[in-house]
């Protein structure tokens, strides 16, 4: 009985995870809009923790690299060539220097999981990671993304 239900969950999270997936190809603006406003979410609440208005908590460190873990592995995939145009502050520069981009995304994601077990850890680990992924996004942002008017 235990495996049926195992076998039941698999099914189920294999089922959800195509679907997302699906989604996110039929509308990659919203893909990646969701995935940004997470992960300025996530970075305001380590932001708060860093700077000492909010007392580290560990669980929500945690919940930040994991959202910005799952950004960097969906990226790549959500800025398909028909995806230029529309309601999006990407530039040119993500299609027209595509390796460049990647590259940015994959730097960001290396260091997100090199940096994690320090972050978690204590709140100098913290303040040493958000200084390597802060400037990741900020590199990342000022390249390929339009300012906010």
């Amino acid at each position: 009985m235990k495996s049926a239900s195992a076998f039941a969950v698999a099914v189920v999270a294999v089922v959800a995870l195509g679907a997302t997936a699906v989604v996110a190809q039929q509308d990659p603006l919203a893909t990646r809009k969701a995935l940004m406003k997470a992960n300025n979410e996530n970075a305001r609440t380590v932001t708060g923790i860093v700077r000492g208005t909010t007392p580290f908590d560990a669980a929500k460190v945690n919940a930040a690299f994991d959202q910005w873990a799952e950004t960097a592995q969906k990226f790549p995939a959500l800025f398909p060539d028909n995806s230029k145009d529309g309601e999006t502050r990407a530039l040119a520069a993500v299609w027209t220097e595509r390796p460049k981009f990647d590259a940015a995304i994959a730097k960001f994601a290396k260091d997100v999981a090199d940096t994690r077990a320090g972050a978690v850890k204590d709140l100098d680990g913290l303040k040493a990671a958000m200084a390597v992924v802060g400037k990741d996004c900020g590199d990342c942002h000022e390249t390929f993304r339009k300012p906010q008017q």
